[in-house]
């Protein structure tokens, strides 16, 4: 068997049904196989985002996104999006092809050595120098995208090699790698610690969710009573309404989860990384308070500095050991029970939602509203930036895998383009993405990917004419200097979209935003819904970089 057909059996065989890439000349013999293949190819406009969408994919479904380039430039096109997957743990197989075996070294047109690039953003990296290797690369890369902390694995495969003939009988050789170690030896003393404390919180990850464990998670909160605080990553492992999700932490958090991670004697942190972004001078707690911490990667322990138990294992079986160690729960703790409710109680801000321009506190609210009307599933992906923020803060999410976003990579031009993956993973889900006008001018070429696919989605639109985030913290830090953050000779964006074959909606009253998400999502179309919102309206509370700046509360009061 030729190993361009080759590749695409042992995809097809591991249940691979759409891949997303982009041709160039090492890679047509891939291509042509590809038009006898059983798996749907989704034609991007530009490599980057076909990195996104299959990583868009493999965070709506939980199986593993699949996205293909040439060599060269086709190659380096997709290093964003891979390590976007890095970042936040996202399984993915990136394919590119490379230039002869003969060639390799000697400066070929488009050469460019993938293999050393790829590396600081992989999980592994295989270049296939003899195509005999091609079944070992294919089955080892499925098994460690998955297996462990999940993410994305690099195959570099010579153009030579492709066209190569290979044994069909090594399609039936078994390659294992080697299970992650696993240490639960720390669940009984935590029960204790959780028995024993006063003021605990959870604090929930995307690793929960990458470990299908929100069921669990909620389980243990509800027999504990222990209120539950998310990073972004971790939205949706505990449904937004529940009684006992505080909601987001972070530089832009939730002031109640803030003060509640602030006063808490024990964090329970299940797949959470203490990044920059969620621990910092500002939120840490007292130097007497606890970690309990369950995550696969042990990297990922003892950066917090306090007295701490470390779980290396899945988040759904240490919290299926908790649940059947704590018993009865954890005890009563009527006072803490109350600060929590209290906390939650104040953590509301009232806003006019009439008045004008728009602010996107209003948007969020409409979004809302057509979620709860309407008997769809939906998935909601976002840009970054202030859209995405306010996203975090104000969406109601009640299931996991339902808000995607970049989180540890905070990759501008993310939206568009996962959730065109998104919607080739989950077809018969209603599915959004939320971005802003600096973020879609990078990918929105790729409009024409979910016309032309047939994959629609909503486009919606914060447009305020200004790199939103970034002018924030000019106007917040820097005395209103405002330098490089004016997106001057902005499109006409309902005109752009319309030109690719998408319908196009301008809003500019508040009165409007309604009636035109709704038109977008009943139209079956892929629609950019544009809504013109207020410059001057800032994503609060934000916890400043320099711990000397106090928090900005904004119109959070507590």
């Amino acid at each position: 068997m030729k190993g361009s057909r080759a590749l695409l059996k042992m995809l097809e065989d591991k249940g691979v049904e759409t891949m997303f890439g982009y041709p160039g000349g090492v890679v047509i013999p891939v291509y042509d196989e590809i038009l006898e293949s059983s798996i749907r190819h989704v034609l991007v406009r530009h490599e980057q985002c076909a990195a996104h969408m299959a990583d868009g994919f493999a965070r709506a479904s939980g199986f593993p996104g699949v996205c293909l380039a040439t060599s060269g430039p086709g190659a380096t096109n997709l290093v964003t999006g891979i390590a976007t997957a890095y970042a936040d743990s996202i399984p993915m197989i990136a394919l590119t092809g490379q230039v002869g075996t003969g060639s390799l070294g000697l400066g070929a047109f488009q050469e460019v050595d993938a293999y050393s690039l790829m590396m600081p953003i992989t999980k592994h990296n295989f270049r296939v120098l003899d195509i005999n290797r091609l079944p070992h690369a294919i089955m080892e890369a499925w098994q460690v995208c998955q297996t462990g902390r999940p993410g994305p694995v690099h195959i570099d495969i010579p153009v030579d090699q492709v066209n190569a003939e290979i044994d069909e009988s090594l399609f039936n050789e078994t390659f294992e790698i080697r299970s992650p170690k696993e240490d639960y030896s720390g669940i009984d003393q935590a029960v204790r610690w959780i028995k024993e404390a006063q003021r605990p919180v959870m604090l929930v990850g995307g690793g929960v969710i990458g470990a299908n464990a929100g069921p669990e998670i909620v389980k243990l909160a509800e027999m504990t009573n222990i209120p539950v605080i998310t990073p972004l990553m971790g939205i949706g492992a505990i449904s937004t309404s529940h009684p006992l999700c505080m909601g987001s932490l972070g530089m832009h958090g939730r002031m109640c989860s803030l003060n509640a991670f602030r006063e808490s004697d024990l964090i329970i942190a299940i797949g959470s990384k203490f990044s920059d972004r969620t621990y910092s001078p500002q939120t840490s707690p007292s130097k007497t308070s606890r970690v309990i911490h369950i995550d696969i990667d042990p990297t990922e322990f003892d950066k917090h500095g306090r007295e701490s138990i470390n779980i290396r294992g899945d988040a759904k079986k240490a919290a299926c050991m908790l649940i059947d160690k704590m018993g009865g729960g954890a005890g009563s703790r009527p006072d803490w029970d109350k600060n929590i409710q209290e906390l939650k109680k104040r953590c509301k801000c009232n806003y006019d939602y009439d008045s004008t321009p728009i602010i996107p506190q209003k948007v969020m609210y409409e979004i809302n509203r057509i979620t709860r009307e309407r008997s769809d599933d939906f998935i909601i992906t976002t840009d970054v930036g202030q859209n995405q923020m306010w996203a975090m803060h104000y969406l109601e999410i009640d299931r996991p895998r339902q808000l995607i976003s970049s989180g540890g990579f905070g990759t501008m031009g993310f939206g568009l383009p996962s959730a065109i993956g998104a919607k080739a993973a989950c077809p018969d889900k209603k599915v959004m993405t939320i971005t802003g006008d600096g973020g879609l001018q990078m990918v929105m070429q790729d409009i024409a990917t979910s016309v032309a696919e047939d994959l629609p989605v909503v486009i919606c639109l914060l447009n305020n004419g200004w790199l939103g985030m970034v002018r924030q913290w000019q106007k917040l830090f820097w005395d209103k200097r405002y330098s490089g953050t004016k997106l001057g000779a902005d499109p006409d964006f309902v005109k752009i979209a319309e030109a690719f074959g998408a319908k196009g909606i301008h809003v500019d009253r508040p009165g409007e935003i309604h009636d035109a998400l709704r038109s977008a999502f009943e139209c079956g179309e892929t629609c950019l819904v544009e809504i013109m919102v207020d410059c001057e309206e800032d994503i609060t509370p934000m916890i400043p970089a320099n711990p000397a700046v106090p928090l900005i509360k904004g119109r959070c009061k507590f």
